[in-house]
């Protein structure tokens, strides 16, 4: 994995807390009053604190393409190990 992708993940951690409380705190309340000020805390966090700039990627090459959700890995090393035998439950389809 990219270290600049761990970086990021490590951001989103540190700063989820604190932006849900904000977030929370910049909701309108029964009367409609907004919190201008929670709202101007957020902008300022860092944009890397945001959990929608965080990329899958491939554990073993990196890859950010061809990611496979269910099993953390690429289409390609996917394929690799599924022939191999290394994925358990899985196995060549042929009919």
């Amino acid at each position: 994995m990219k270290a600049r992708e761990v970086k990021r993940q490590k951001m989103v951690a540190r700063y989820a807390a604190k932006k849900a409380a904000l977030k929370k705190a910049s909701l309108a309340d029964a009367e409609g009053n907004i919190d201008y000020e929670a709202l101007a805390k957020l902008q300022k966090m860092p944009r890397n604190a945001s959990k929608v700039r965080l990329h899958n990627r491939c554990e073993l090459t990196g890859r950010p393409k061809g990611y496979m959700r269910q099993f953390g890995i690429s289409r390609i090393q996917f394929r690799e190990m599924a022939s191999a035998g290394l994925i358990p439950g899985v196995k060549k389809a042929s009919w």
